[in-house]
């Protein structure tokens, strides 16, 4: 994908951020690489060099399908073919666009409301990049531009050995903050977890 196509998504996305000030201009601003030496992508199957690590950075999210985008504008992302995910490593940022998929799950189960988040018929997109970093520690930042979301974690990586980086969604209540959540409500946080992977 060009540089003015990812421009021109980014602007889309962050036209739709409108009173949530903050959060666009931190995205905004982390979506400019300060350095272009911090990683590279990688498929992993070349030999991995001394003083560097390799990491898998996982993330999903699942939004309504576009037809049921009534209340968005024209441009809304929600529930079109792709979905855009900002990753910044110690200043250096990327573009990526995650293919979506149609994702039903069952809403009621042996007659009770289903309390999986993800129960019902929306657009499922999962992100999977691999990503080589000098040994150290890291500070990485995901954002997402079309529902205004970001955060920022530390992760820690050893020379020669392999990671995976996942990003659980964690979905916004339907009623109150003890009922359950649900992905029509939109994404309240990511949680974060790095494990160490066998290289076979």
């Amino acid at each position: 994908m060009t540089n003015r196509i990812i421009i021109g998504i980014m602007a889309i996305a962050l036209g739709l951020t409108a009173g949530c000030g903050a959060a666009a201009q931190v995205i905004a601003k982390k979506s400019q690489s300060e350095r272009t030496d911090v990683f590279m992508e990688t498929s992993g199957t070349e030999a991995l060099p001394a003083g560097y690590a390799d990491v898998t950075i996982t993330a999903d999210i699942k939004t309504h399908l576009e037809k049921d985008c009534s209340g968005e504008p024209a441009e809304a992302v929600h529930g079109k073919g792709t979905y855009l995910f900002l990753i910044n490593i110690d200043g250096q940022a990327v573009l990526w666009n995650a293919p979506g998929e149609r994702h039903e799950l069952p809403t009621h189960i042996d007659g009770k409301a289903s309390r999986d988040p993800e129960a019902g018929e929306g657009m499922k997109y999962v992100l999977e990049k691999k990503v080589r970093l000098a040994a150290g520690t890291h500070e990485v930042f995901i954002g997402l531009p079309a529902d205004h979301y970001y955060t920022v974690i530390d992760i820690s990586v050893q020379n020669g050995k392999a990671y995976v980086l996942k990003f659980n969604p964690i979905y916004r209540h339907k009623t109150s903050p003890e009922g359950r959540g649900s992905f029509t409500k939109g994404i309240l946080k990511y949680d974060a977890m790095l494990s160490e992977r066998v290289i076979h």
